[in-house]
């Protein structure tokens, strides 16, 4: 049995490598929807291994706390997974992003603390970059589950101070740190934690809502570099290159998102859009008329159409409609019309967020298409159903130069023949601005629950309606 427990610790790094490949084609299967199932297998039998292997290596007691560790673990991720609600999942991402970053500050500490061991210069730097890393991803991962889960604590922070205080945070932060590296001195590095926790709430807290998906996309590859940093101090390859592959595959869907809303990274990071409705522009001010319609109208409409567009956006995960639109979308298809659904990049409040409800709800991949693919077709589109979507059709980001969304790519809805809107009322979207779309003459506003709504059009369409 000895003789089978040193085998494998003898060939942990064969048994890692092995496990690195298969994260590396988990990537590759979940860059389509089609091959998803498929990448998320490999990723549970990479895990798996390279679990297995690390129990191997392990002592005794420090085997007995990793297998407590995991059940307990086990139970609460369970729980979660099976009560959490589809509308929750942003703020339910960004929550295990801050797990992530405490754990690589807590087994910083740990390292540094251990006693009678003797940590040369890389190790001492392994420690301060993984260290800080993990402390800002924990706070701003805190910070923005708050913001996504509108808690009161969440305050988005404003004024002119704030840049400055953000700067003068980070230099001590870094002072620290080198004093930490350069001396050995517990008490630096202590104080570069704790600004490190407080930089990452200062450094996310002034940004605004409409930015949250780019801003939950950097955070994942965050904790992708603190994992990866305190691999080098576990000595750990397989937590090196796990934590490298996320960090570096967050960072690629950071940039695809800001080029998605014709940002730089700096600028969402430093600038960033106003979540406040302040942030309209000068023409947004008075009284605007729109034309308003019914379930009834909307769904006489539809069926009497030869191409539909769909595209679903906040509302629709909001009012938890996926399936009933799935439902519509199959009585539209056995009328004979071409229903498509439309997805903008940052629709919603994650990566990916749309993709995810309609997925759930089963609607077929090749009937979903992204961005670039849609938007030439929306001029020859009879009718539009725009679902709890705003800023991801404001026709500001083409015609207003004034608008803090100017040169944001969006879905040309607009182009369409008609328009339909369902929202609950009039306010404005996440990013605090008014929507000119919803006023032009072609846009019919159905005001309601979005599952409702869409239920209301189904009833009609199969002629059960009163």
């Amino acid at each position: 049995m000895n003789e089978n427990l040193n085998w494998v610790a003898q060939h942990a790094d064969w048994f890692y490598l092995i496990g690195a490949v298969l994260f590396i084609l988990t990537l590759r299967g979940l860059s389509s929807p089609k091959t998803a199932i498929r990448g998320n297998r490999f990723g549970m039998i990479g895990m798996a291994i390279a679990i297995i292997t690390t129990f191997f290596l392990a002592p005794s007691p420090v085997f007995v706390l990793i297998v407590g560790a995991m059940v307990l673990g086990a139970v609460v991720g369970t729980w979660k997974a099976r009560t959490v609600a589809m509308t929750q999942m942003p703020e339910t991402v960004a929550l295990m992003h801050s797990l992530v970053g405490l754990s690589a500050v807590a087994i910083a500490l740990a390292s540094v603390l251990h006693t009678g061991v003797e940590h040369s210069t890389i190790a001492r730097f392994e420690l301060f970059v993984g260290c800080f890393i993990g402390a800002i991803t924990f706070s701003a991962s805190m910070f923005a589950f708050g913001k996504l889960a509108a808690k009161s604590w969440a305050k988005t922070l404003k004024g002119t101070w704030v840049k400055p205080v953000q700067a003068l945070l980070f230099i001590a932060m870094l002072a620290f740190g080198i004093m930490y590296f350069t001396t050995q001195s517990m008490p630096a590095f202590y104080a570069m934690t704790i600004l490190a926790i407080i930089f990452g709430w200062m450094w996310i807290a002034p940004i605004g809502g409409g930015d949250m998906p780019v801003v939950v996309s950097l955070l994942n590859s965050f904790s992708g570099w603190a994992a990866a940093g305190i691999g080098f101090t576990l000595g750990n390859s397989m937590l090196i290159i796990a934590g490298s592959l996320v960090g570096s595959s967050g960072a690629i869907l950071s940039y695809i998102m800001c080029k998605a809303m014709n940002r730089s990274l700096l600028n969402v990071l430093f600038g960033g859009m106003s979540s406040s409705s302040a942030a309209a522009t000068e023409e947004d001010t008075g009284p605007k008329t729109y034309r308003t319609g019914s379930p009834e109208d909307a769904a006489f409409m539809m069926e009497n159409s030869s191409s539909v567009v769909i595209v679903p956006g906040y509302g629709m995960a909001q009012g938890r409609a996926q399936n009933a639109v799935k439902e519509l979308y199959e009585m539209l298809k056995e009328e004979g019309v071409d229903v498509r659904f439309a997805i903008h990049p940052v629709a919603g409040r994650m990566p990916g967020h749309m993709n995810v409800l309609l997925a759930e709800a089963d609607v077929p991949y090749e009937d979903i298409l992204e961005m670039d693919e849609i938007n030439s077709d929306f001029a020859g589109t009879d009718v539009v159903l725009i679902i709890g979507a705003n800023d991801v059709v404001n026709p500001a980001a083409k015609d207003d130069p004034n608008s803090p969304i100017f040169g944001m790519p969006i879905l040309e809805a607009n182009k369409a023949q008609t328009v339909m809107v369902i929202k609950r009322s009039m306010s404005a979207g996440y990013a605090g601005l008014d929507n000119s779309l919803f006023y032009m003459d072609k846009t019919m506003m159905i005001f309601g629950d979005a599952k409702k709504v869409v239920e209301d059009m189904i009833r009609h369409i199969n002629g059960t309606g009163h």
